[in-house]
């Protein structure tokens, strides 16, 4: 089908949330991660992620590079991406070792609305009380850091080996339009209230309902739903009242 709803695969993590709302109903255990899925290689992988304690401390080599766009952020919430200052190898596998990596890493308040982009490479970290919506390269290779003493298996040889040593501006400064283009994708965030027009330009697309309902095309839709239309839907619909994020 030209134009093809996701199907949600509802992943349980140790730091994820009994608490999806608005997108999903709340569940009986700790949910961490949505996927989209349900067709053959999609373009992207894109994920909603619902935190109630710290991701790992951790790095994604080249062929996965990210970001994210917050949904909701409880006072105080933060993400980290890149250091504070240039270190060497040595001093990030020290840190890794006794924790002081936390301390050596920029982080930055989280908002709703706030978008960050983490290339390939960028040693990052999600702390609790968020929800978001990642975007990403097609890949699940992840090398942990630190994982806050955690009975996890890290990766400090390969992750020392792919990490950038210094800072990085991770947070960007659009809140609608195209909030992130970089060689592997480009993402907007439209709000639509009434009707837009959604033209594919030659390429697969996906759409990511952040917000509100509408319809796609003939089919209803609403918050927490993604779609992927291919290049054989030239254009189509969106009516209603809603914010989306179109990537490609």
């Amino acid at each position: 089908m030209a134009l093809t709803r996701l199907t949600p695969r509802f992943l349980p993590k140790v730091w994820g949330s009994t608490h999806l709302a608005p997108w999903y109903p709340d569940p009986g255990e700790k949910i961490g991660e949505v996927w989209f899925e349900g067709v053959p290689k999609p373009p992207l992988l894109i994920k909603f992620l619902f935190t109630t304690g710290p991701l790992s401390v951790q790095v994604h080599p080249e062929g996965k590079t990210e970001m994210w766009h917050i949904l909701a952020a409880e006072p105080g919430a933060k993400i980290a991406a890149g250091f504070r200052e240039q270190i060497t190898e040595q001093r990030l596998r020290e840190s890794a070792l006794s924790g002081e990596i936390e301390e050596l890493l920029e982080w930055f308040d989280a908002r709703p609305g706030d978008t960050f982009f983490i290339p390939a490479g960028t040693v990052h970290a999600i702390g609790a009380g968020l929800a978001l919506c990642e975007i990403q390269q097609w890949s699940d290779i992840t090398y942990r850091l630190f994982d806050y003493g955690r009975p996890r298996e890290l990766h400090l040889d390969e992750g020392v080996r792919v990490s950038r040593l210094g800072p990085h501006a991770a947070r960007q400064s659009a809140r609608v339009g195209v909030l992130v283009a970089c060689p592997f994708f480009t993402t907007e965030k439209i709000r639509v209230d009434g009707r837009w027009l959604c033209e594919s330009r030659g390429r697969d697309q996906m759409i990511v309902m952040l917000q509100g309902q509408a319809r796609i095309g003939a089919q209803a839709t609403r918050e927490g739903e993604a779609w992927l239309a291919s290049v054989d839907e030239p254009a189509f619909d969106v009516s209603g009242t809603a914010t989306l994020l179109r990537t490609y």
